[in-house]
């Protein structure tokens, strides 16, 4: 993006939910979220809060984007089945020139989970031994690995990945975990996604830490699995509980019979319904794994 007359999005999100809010917010020329308070200048978040910012051209700001966006935002909680997502809403400023598309480099930071350290392009330091280095860049698509549910499925891998393996990654946002998978061994890993710029994010990603041999990404849900896309031997899916719950079927039916599954995206008050879907599915579950509000079901397809 340029630098020339911007506006900024701001919205006050309740701790947990960032990225589900940041992949709402990101619609349309809203090509790229940051995360924390605009400048020192402004007030620190309330205690359980964190600011997220987007920003959009002057000659792209309209009543109609900022009546889409507001939509988006409002009808979070009930998607979500949270009411602390409640009346969440956007304030708009316009602003002063500003390369804002890099602004997200002034918070985003290299983490660790496990293993796997994911850090943006140009990161010089030198690895431990036994790291696997992850090149991200943060942009709109979900998952850059810092919410809970993403960094549960990253140990989960970590811990139950053998080389050759197939692996299933439903909601695939950024494709950090089917990217993951592939760098840790797995022969093929296919994620799949109804946000319009996932696919093309995440070949991207694949493509810049030297597996996109090994990774497919289709733009779509359950509908863009073909009759081949069966007999994976490990799934990923971090999905809104509802949509786990009445999918829950269809992702058994890919997996193995005996195969492993990391399911995640599930609230406290969607745990025992969850769970329920999956096991009436035939996904016998052998561990849950919670991480603040975030909840993990990790367990194998029946075989039977």
């Amino acid at each position: 993006m340029g630098a020339s007359g911007w506006t900024e999005i701001l919205v006050l999100v309740p701790a947990g939910w960032e990225e589900l809010v940041a992949d709402a917010l990101a619609h349309g020329p809203c090509s790229s979220v940051a995360y924390g308070r605009p400048s020192l200048g402004t007030d620190p978040p309330p205690d359980g809060f964190e600011y997220l910012r987007a920003y959009v051209p002057e000659g792209e700001d309209s009543p109609a984007l900022r009546a889409e966006l507001e939509t988006r935002l409002g009808g979070l909680a009930e998607s979500a089945g949270d009411e602390e997502l409640a009346g969440i809403a956007p304030r708009f400023r316009r602003l002063p020139p500003e390369d804002y598309a890099e602004s997200w480099k002034k918070v985003w930071k290299p983490f660790r989970v496990g293993r796997i350290c994911v850090v943006p392009s140009g990161w010089d330091r030198a690895p431990r031994e036994r790291d696997l280095r992850l090149t991200l860049d943060p942009r709109s698509s979900f998952g850059t690995g810092r919410h809970s549910t993403t960094r549960m499925c990253l140990r989960a891998l970590q811990e139950r990945m053998e080389p050759g393996t197939r692996v299933l990654d439903a909601g695939t946002g950024s494709g950090i975990l089917a990217v993951a998978a592939a760098l840790l061994g797995a022969e093929r890993a296919l994620g799949f996604d109804l946000d319009p710029e996932s696919a093309a994010q995440a070949s991207e990603l694949a493509a810049k830490n030297g597996v996109a041999a090994r990774c497919e990404f289709r733009r779509g849900g359950f509908e863009v699995l073909g009759a081949d896309d069966v007999g994976f031997d490990a799934l990923l899916a971090n999905l809104y509980a509802d949509l786990i719950q009445e999918r829950a079927g269809e992702l058994a039916e890919r997996l193995r019979p005996g195969g492993w599954f990391a399911v995640s995206g599930c609230p406290l008050a969607r745990r025992d319904d969850t769970r329920a879907a999956l096991e009436a599915a035939g996904l016998a579950v052998e561990e849950t794994r919670s991480r603040g509000r975030w909840w993990t079901f990790l367990g194998r397809r029946e075989l039977r």
